[in-house]
């Protein structure tokens, strides 16, 4: 293991599938859990609000205007989600939740195009991101 970041990366997507799975199969809660919406909901918002808070702490270490943009937008990324999660319902929360993702990952391709992060990470961040997206639109589907 010499990079522990994709093992990760992979890891961060099972609730989702997992979650995905659940709802198909018609089963809305789990013991102990409790509904899978909310958990499904709980931890869509705490993954988004960690990937935006990456780029925010990745401004520290920018010039130009990644200095300015990239904590704005992962603020107001996560503030949105955060009033999204109390507000929206579960379809339209995970609406929310994959256009979160799409404009994170938009976010992760411009700062790869000027190699401000790897390749490998992005192809890590756009296979993981296409895997949370589908889940995400699975489960709002079969809710």
């Amino acid at each position: 293991m010499k990079k522990l970041y994709p093992y990760l990366t992979y890891a961060g997507s099972i609730p989702f599938i997992f979650c995905a799975f659940c709802l198909v199969l018609d089963r809305t809660t789990l013991p102990i859990l409790g509904d899978v919406q909310h958990i499904l909901s709980v931890y869509g918002l705490a993954i988004a609000a960690f990937m935006a808070g990456s780029h925010w702490g990745q401004h520290l270490t920018l010039k130009d205007g990644w200095s300015l943009s990239l904590p704005i937008v992962s603020n107001v990324i996560t503030i949105l989600l955060w009033l999204g999660f109390l507000l929206l319902s579960f379809q339209l929360l995970l609406g929310a939740f994959v256009i979160a993702f799409l404009i994170l990952l938009a976010l992760d391709h411009k700062l790869h195009q000027q190699s401000l992060i790897s390749t490998d990470y992005f192809r890590t961040r756009c296979f993981v991101t296409l895997i949370v997206v589908t889940m995400l639109i699975l489960s709002g589907s079969v809710a």
